[in-house]
């Protein structure tokens, strides 16, 4: 016969481990809101250190290195998105190994392609159609994976219209990214921003400053303090607007 005593720790070490995840989530969300980008470090390094790491757990951590790699990129830090890159790969290795959510797997392939080509513009004619080809196959695996639309819609708008990238084809993809999105739990979840932070540029490219100051002012709805959204962009796009 099972201990009572037995359930109750297991029990104890479940919601203990749920509650540290949702730490992790929440000050992931407030790292981005307030561009602390070296609490985000911090984080992806403990979790990248412990010992014992569930499928969950690893697809959560590849989440967060994705989106620490794209910061490092976007400011030069190219020996530390380097670092970072070969940490997540292998991450996504093990979970492509035991076949845990194929579609997300591929999407971050997808995503991986692309930041190798950003780290060298030279490598974009062979691992370009690497990311097209992972971010196509994450659609056909799970057509309600925002996040292979986000990566599609990524590979167009930066793909030169000459091998067919399409910025308006990309908002398409963003837009059905953002539907799916925002039917399951977006709070606290900085992908949701982001999401709304890249639909609001991409419109702004597309000089409908009107709908791109609409998505940055839903932002602000959600976080009137966004210092990124409330003091540079937001005021970028009204600048536009009135010229």
């Amino acid at each position: 016969m099972e201990r009572p005593g037995y359930k109750i720790v297991l029990l104890l070490l479940i919601s203990i481990s749920l509650n540290i995840r949702a730490s992790d989530k929440s000050d992931i969300y407030a790292s981005y809101v307030n561009n602390n980008m070296s609490g985000w470090q911090k984080i992806i390094d403990r979790m990248e250190a412990a010992k014992v790491k569930n499928n969950d757990y690893l697809l959560e951590l590849v989440n967060y290195q994705y989106g620490y790699i794209a910061w490092c990129i976007g400011n030069k830090r190219n020996d530390e998105a380097k670092k970072y890159l070969l940490l997540a790969e292998k991450n996504v290795g093990l979970l492509e190994k035991v076949k845990k959510n194929l579609s997300m797997v591929n999407s971050y392939r997808a995503a991986f392609y692309g930041y190798k080509i950003g780290l060298n513009k030279l490598t974009a004619p062979f691992l370009g159609p690497k990311s097209m080809a992972c971010a196509k196959l994450a659609l056909e695996i799970d057509k309600e994976n925002p996040f292979a639309y986000v990566q599609y819609a990524n590979i167009q708008f930066y793909m030169p219209s000459v091998f067919g990238g399409s910025k308006k084809v990309a908002v398409t993809f963003y837009l059905k990214a953002l539907e799916l999105m925002e039917k399951n739990e977006i709070r606290e979840d900085w992908n949701y921003l982001s999401l709304l932070i890249v639909i609001a540029q991409s419109y702004s490219y597309l000089d409908d400053f009107q709908a791109s100051a609409g998505y940055l002012e839903k932002i602000l709805k959600i976080e009137p303090e966004f210092g990124y959204v409330k003091n540079e962009l937001y005021p970028q796009v009204l600048n536009k607007m009135k010229k």
